[in-house]
């Protein structure tokens, strides 16, 4: 199959439009036409034209994977989820997140590490970052050092407490509601129950 003419797009600045003789039409960048020489009237066997669609798409799924990253923080498995939520090809989803790894476009580490920053922040504690670090697909394996950098629970917990019940006295139903509300936030019992004690004695003598 011949190659009649080579214009680029009109609707997207990194693609080029290949028109073949007969009507067919290739979608390529600039990454294409330099690896493979495509002008016009060049010959595209069927071998050669099958490796130079399987080029653009890596090309294409490359671009959507720099663009995906280029705007916030993602994990190699949402990079994965975007590119193939469509029918995009997973093996080359795959490669386009590992070499976004290996530019420092994808960094799980400070991902984990922002994840944690921002639930601490808003008073949650080690269970629903947890939640969040498995949602969003982070590895396992940098679930602790993400977790090393939440503060104490017993201040967040005491913060919470204090910010519901505002100086009125701790009854057993009023601890029954915040133990539940601060294990949806993602504190254990073991770490709430001494705080709830301790301000339960010390507002009951205020």
């Amino acid at each position: 199959m011949r190659i009649d003419r080579i214009e680029p797009s009109r609707r997207k600045k990194d693609r080029v439009l290949v028109f073949l003789e007969g009507g067919d039409l290739l979608r390529v960048t600039e990454q294409e036409l330099l690896v493979f020489g495509l002008r016009p009237g060049l010959e595209l066997p069927e071998q050669l034209l099958a490796q130079v669609e399987q080029s653009a798409k890596r090309s294409e799924m490359k671009a959507r994977g720099a663009r995906l990253t280029g705007s916030r923080m993602l994990s190699k498995k949402q990079v994965m989820e975007h590119l193939t939520r469509k029918g995009g090809d997973r093996e080359l989803a795959e490669d386009t997140a590992q070499w976004l790894e290996e530019l420092g476009a994808v960094d799980e580490s400070a991902y984990a590490a922002a994840i944690a920053r921002h639930y601490a922040a808003m008073g949650y504690g080690p269970g629903r970052v947890r939640q969040e670090l498995q949602r969003r697909g982070i590895p396992q394996e940098l679930w602790d050092d993400a977790l090393a950098l939440l503060p104490e629970g017993e201040e967040a917990i005491e913060r919470f407490i204090r910010s519901k019940c505002k100086g009125k006295p701790l009854d057993r139903e009023t601890q029954r509601k915040l133990a539940a509300a601060l294990q949806r936030r993602g504190f254990s019992w073991q770490d709430i129950r001494p705080v709830l004690n301790r301000l339960g004695e010390e507002m009951a003598e205020e």
